[in-house]
């Protein structure tokens, strides 16, 4: 595994009235000690991801109500994260009463929402809720004119992982340290158009690509300060964005991508129904907490930063996402205690350990480390690297929550041949750019 790395790196208006005004208005009726209070509470907690998941963040809740007896947790998880924002964006239309206590949020969310007053200034709290020992990096997505709207549930990085099984059944020479996008273009179209076949007869292509997972490293390689600046607008420009829709081009007429229609049917896909972890691909990007289940593609999967043709890697340390305190809570002191127990509690982090990302707490962190498997600990190991280096990213800004989408919508219209790789540039810029204003 490399271990030297580089990183640098809506709501309508009327919806946001109401939010504001709600917000002036939220309740506060735990006070003092929920402990002490003896009081009947019920929260309800909300967050995405598979039945695994759900199941894991059931037992940690189960522990939670045995040290709580008085505090009951309502769990209302859902499948896929745009399942919880669309709720979110109805229930925060009527004010947030009908919103969950506690929730989980990712990308611009933290940002949006914090500005129209949805969230649970967490300073309010830190009596129940500790974060003294978050670096500040870790908190620069859920904050807001210098208030914390939310607590990162972990770290991940931006990696290469590289199945070096694959690399030798088609004779090809695997990546090291230093690899360009040129080498990564050509040893894809090789192994791409060698005819291989997996352990099922499934066709293995030169790459699992997923737009979303790399092209904001690529666009801190190609740019001072990545996707976006510190004031909340464009850090890239429309040649950046075509530098990557040639890339993509590239791989596409060498090879090394699959037909288009595979490669936008893939765009959904869970970590394990994707090719690279069925052993159909050589080489995909993910970010690092991914490292345990790309592992079963074979006996061989490395880890590794991805490929760049500049002197950056463009890789920053990203929180997986966030919990955060619905601002309209009647129970904000046991929503805290609640957050704080899946952050903070040893014995919560006994069950959860990196599979919401690497803790940022350096207590929980403790807890975790001795208990990861294998893969584990080397995505444990890619990320601590990054840590190390202790650089904020800007955050993504109001606004950047149709990035995904747009740039999804822009490798169709490449890969089909209804736009050139400039065109596409252009386009993403004007639309995100105006999203961001």
């Amino acid at each position: 595994m490399t271990r030297i790395i580089r990183a640098h790196a809506v709501i309508g208006s009327a919806v946001a009235a109401t939010l504001l005004l709600a917000s002036c208005s939220g309740g506060t009726a735990d006070g003092g000690s929920v402990d002490d209070s003896g009081e009947k509470i019920e929260l309800e907690m909300s967050w995405w991801g598979d039945d695994s998941r759900a199941a894991l963040f059931g037992e940690v809740i189960d522990l939670f109500e045995a040290e709580h007896p008085n505090i009951t947790v309502v769990q209302t998880p859902v499948g896929a994260p745009d399942d919880l924002f669309n709720r979110l964006a109805t229930d925060f239309a009527g004010g947030g009463d009908t919103a969950p206590d506690v929730f989980a949020l990712g990308g611009a969310k933290p940002q949006e929402y914090g500005e129209l007053g949805a969230l649970l200034d967490l300073s309010t709290v830190e009596e129940q809720l500790d974060y003294s020992q978050y670096p500040d990096f870790s908190l620069t997505n859920a904050t807001v004119d210098d208030a914390l709207y939310g607590l990162p549930t972990g770290g991940n990085a931006t990696a290469a992982f590289v199945n070096l099984d694959v690399f030798a059944q088609a004779g090809v020479e695997p990546p090291s340290e230093g690899w360009t996008w040129g080498d990564l273009i050509d040893a894809a179209g090789e192994i791409g158009s060698a005819g291989l076949t997996n352990a099922a007869g499934q066709p293995i292509y030169g790459i699992d690509l997923r737009i979303g997972d790399v092209i904001g490293t690529y666009s801190g390689q190609v740019s001072e300060l990545g996707m976006y600046d510190w004031d909340g607008q464009l850090g890239v420009t429309a040649e950046d964005i075509a530098g990557w829709y040639e890339i993509e081009q590239e791989l596409s007429d060498g090879g090394g991508l699959p037909d288009p229609s595979v490669v936008t049917a893939n765009w959904q896909l869970p970590p394990d129904q994707q090719p690279f972890t069925l052993g159909q691909a050589a080489i995909t990007f993910g970010y690092s907490n991914l490292m345990s289940v790309y592992a079963t593609a074979g006996e061989n999967v490395q880890m590794m930063l991805p490929p760049s043709s500049t002197k950056t890697s463009g890789v920053a340390l990203l929180p997986s996402a966030f919990w955060a305190i619905n601002a309209a809570t009647d129970h904000p002191q046991a929503a805290a205690l609640l957050v704080d127990w899946f952050l903070n509690e040893p014995a919560a982090a006994e069950l959860i350990l990196d599979s919401r990302g690497v803790p940022f707490n350096p207590a929980t962190l403790e807890v975790v480390s001795p208990l990861l498997s294998a893969p584990g600990q080397i995505a444990a190991d890619y990320v601590d690297v990054v840590l190390d280096e202790g650089v904020v990213a800007p955050p993504q800004p109001a606004g950047g929550s149709i990035m995904n989408e747009l740039s999804q919508r822009m490798e169709s219209d490449v890969l089909f041949g209804r736009s050139t790789p400039d065109e596409a540039g252009k386009k993403w810029v004007d639309e995100l750019g105006a999203a961001l204003k």
